[in-house]
């Protein structure tokens, strides 16, 4: 059984976390609030900084939300880094910005250390269901040391490339679920104002080549009004914010990517950046003054 450290015990890091207790690891962990009572009980050792759960733990996992939180967990004065010894691994599962990664990593490795981006895609269900779609940036051989880590948290685990190669992934994968989250919400939309049922177009078109995921689950909660998070609309719209400025320094155009950070700052006018991203049909919905399915 190995020595683990867990930081960032949010919606996702919790279960990711528990997942890891559950396998027989020994987990220090620290997060801003408290310390999930279920965790708790099922033996995770609260620490009182992030230098303690780097000093106690041979692998530390991060867990939080951008990338300041990321380089505030590693380098502030109460940080990862001051309690790392040589051989030991940081692994951020976090979703932040790759060239910021890259720089993260060269100082961990100038302290004798291994890092590993990490970040991840299935949101809360994945992260429950340790069926999370994990995004590696890293050696080969730290990959391989991590890799039945990994596995007690997801099912399609992939070593891409370098460091920030895995947050590379990460973006692409936010693009691609964003434009379809639009789709879905202009179809459904559009058969919505038609007069057919939304939810039999969802089901006839779940047979078809329109099949998605996200058709599945989110336009499930386009039709039932539950829009309670999975995945907040205002982190999607900072991994798009990610997606755009990285265009900008690349010198490529992404103009649906764009229009979904248009949609999704509608949204956040509005005051629904706390929903859940599949709530992006409500912005195509308040310009269309029709709703999908009236709201509960």
């Amino acid at each position: 059984m190995a020595t683990l450290g867990f930081i960032g015990l949010g919606i996702m890091g919790a279960p990711m976390a528990g997942h890891l207790l559950a396998a027989g690891h020994t987990l220090f962990v620290n997060t801003r609030g408290k310390v999930p009572q279920v965790l708790l009980e099922a033996g995770a050792k609260p620490c009182a900084n992030n230098t303690e759960v780097a000093r106690q733990a041979d692998i530390v996992f991060i867990m939080v939300p951008d990338t300041p939180d990321v380089q505030k967990v590693l380098f502030a004065d109460d940080g990862v880094a001051k309690g790392l010894s040589a051989g030991k691994i940081v692994v951020d599962m976090s979703s932040i910005a790759p060239m910021e990664t890259k720089e993260f990593a060269r100082q961990i490795n100038a302290l004798g250390c291994e890092y590993l981006d990490a970040p991840v895609s299935g949101g809360e269900v994945g992260a429950k269901a340790a069926s999370l779609t994990i995004m590696v940036g890293g050696k080969q051989a730290t990959f391989d040391a991590v890799e039945p880590l990994f596995k007690l948290m997801g099912k399609n685990i992939t070593l891409v490339g370098g460091n920030g190669d895995g947050q590379t992934c990460k973006v692409a994968n936010q693009i691609i679920v964003a434009l379809n989250i639009q789709a879905v919400a202009e179809a459904l939309l559009f058969a919505s104002k038609a007069g057919a049922d939304p939810a039999r177009v969802r089901q006839a078109l779940m047979g078809g080549f329109a099949a998605s995921r996200i058709l599945e689950v989110h336009g499930e909660r386009m039709v039932k009004r539950t829009f309670q998070p999975g995945f907040r609309i205002n982190l999607h719209q900072k991994d798009l914010n990610l997606a755009l400025s990285g265009a900008k320094q690349l010198g490529v155009a992404l103009p649906n990517t764009a229009v979904a950070q248009q949609l999704f700052s509608t949204c956040a006018a509005n005051g629904m950046d706390g929903l859940d991203h599949s709530a992006l049909c409500r912005a195509v919905e308040l310009m269309s003054h029709h709703t999908i399915a009236p709201d509960a």
